[in-house]
């Protein structure tokens, strides 16, 4: 688990739609620190210091250090909201956290080995059913990603949650106890050869024999 990110903040003492706009047009995205059973914290960072990071598919699991002030806030990143035209980010919700509290959160899965996949090496196609799973862990044991690893899986194959290893300290927080999170589909071509069986049709030289 990588360390903190530092990032410096400026407290906001107004909300409001007209503020947060003003704040937008400076360059600047309006956002809120909240829990621990503490009072919220309205701040505003650089637009330009989290730019890359809202739109990782990592966000969320990151770890920031956010200086107030001369007030350090430990927190995650737990909603971002964006510009539905520019997609650009227009309010952040930061989690405070500590190294003993438990959370939930949603981490991807990497894919690692197509190359030495016979499946996909013949053609077949990696369909991913679940791109992320959510999961329970403290905040410094929270993964980058879930590994899944495709060495040797063969055509129909399929990799299911309970075949999944997880790091030490993480377990799946899902309702259902074992799911398909990604088949190797059958390759188009080889689906059709294999449709055709069986239909009853002739083949060429059987319909010169007729």
């Amino acid at each position: 688990m990588a360390n903190a990110i530092k990032l410096a903040a400026t407290a906001r003492d107004r909300a409001g739609k007209g503020v947060a706009r003003e704040t937008r047009r400076q360059g600047r995205i309006p956002c809120v620190i909240y829990g621990a059973g503490q009072a919220p914290v309205m701040i505003s960072v650089d637009a330009a210091a989290v730019a890359r990071d809202v739109h990782a598919s990592n966000f969320v699991t990151k770890t920031y250090d956010i200086d107030v002030g001369g007030v350090s806030h430990h927190v995650l990143p737990r909603d971002v909201q964006f510009h539905p035209v520019s997609d650009r980010a227009i309010h952040i919700d930061f989690l405070r956290i500590d190294a003993a509290s438990l959370i939930n959160v949603s981490v991807p899965f990497e894919f690692k080995n197509a190359e030495t996949s016979p499946g996909l090496k013949r053609g077949g196609a990696l369909n991913i059913v679940h791109h992320e799973i959510e999961v329970r862990c403290r905040p410094d044991q929270i993964p980058a990603h879930i590994t899944i690893d495709l060495a040797g899986l063969e055509i129909n194959a399929s990799v299911h949650l309970s075949g999944v290893s997880f790091p030490e300290g993480v377990v799946p927080h899902v309702s259902e106890k074992d799911f398909t999170i990604a088949t190797i589909a059958t390759p188009s071509a080889l689906r059709g050869k294999e449709d055709g069986e069986g239909d009853g049709a002739a083949s060429p030289a059987e319909a010169a024999k007729a």
